[in-house]
C-alpha cells in the first residue's frame, strides 16, 4: 500500500471511528450500562426536570428543522456526500451545525433531568466527539464549496 492510499485509509477510518463513537455515546443515554455510577450530584427537582425536558424539546425541534433543510444532503459522516449542495437557508442561516448542537443539547437536557455524574460524563464526551467531527467536516466543506468561507464568516456558530 503506497503512502497516499495509507493516508486516505486513516482518514476514512477516523471518520468511521468518530461516527461510531457518537452513536455509541448516544446509545449509552438509553441503555442501562454501568460504566459510571449513576449517583446524583444533587437532588432532582421539578424545576430541573422541567428545564431538562424543555431543552430536549427545543433541541428536537431544531434537529427536525435541520433534517428537513438538509434533505438529500443528510449524512452521519463528516465528509459531504457526492453531488451534495451547501445548505445555507432555513435553520442553517443561524447556525452552521444545528444537528450536532441539538445532539449536545439533548444530552445536556438528559443530564439536567437526572443530575448524575454518568450523564454529565456522557454529555462532555459527546460534545468532544462532535467538536472533532465539526473540525473535520469544516475542512471538507471548505475544500468542496468555494463559498463556504464566506458562509462561515457570516454564520459564526
Amino acid at each position: 500500500m503506497n503512502k497516499f492510499k495509507l493516508k486516505n485509509f486513516f482518514k476514512v477510518a477516523y471518520e468511521f471511528i468518530l461516527v461510531f463513537l457518537q452513536f455509541f455515546i448516544i446509545s449509552l443515554h438509553f441503555f442501562r450500562w454501568e460504566i459510571l455510577p449513576r449517583k446524583q450530584i444533587i437532588q432532582v427537582s421539578p424545576i430541573s426536570y422541567f428545564i431538562g425536558i424543555l431543552i430536549i424539546i427545543i433541541a428536537l425541534i431544531i434537529m427536525l428543522l435541520a433534517i428537513k433543510d438538509l434533505g438529500r444532503n443528510l449524512s452521519p459522516f463528516p465528509r459531504p456526500i457526492t453531488n451534495s449542495n451547501l445548505v445555507t437557508t432555513g435553520i442553517y442561516r443561524f447556525t452552521r451545525h444545528p444537528m450536532y448542537y441539538s445532539l449536545i443539547f439533548i444530552s445536556f437536557g438528559v443530564f439536567i433531568i437526572n443530575l448524575s455524574i454518568y450523564y454529565l460524563f456522557l454529555s462532555i464526551v459527546l460534545a468532544l466527539i462532535i467538536k472533532f467531527k465539526i473540525i473535520l467536516e469544516e475542512k471538507y466543506l471548505q475544500n468542496k464549496f468555494k463559498n463556504y468561507l464566506l458562509y462561515k464568516n457570516e454564520v459564526k456558530y
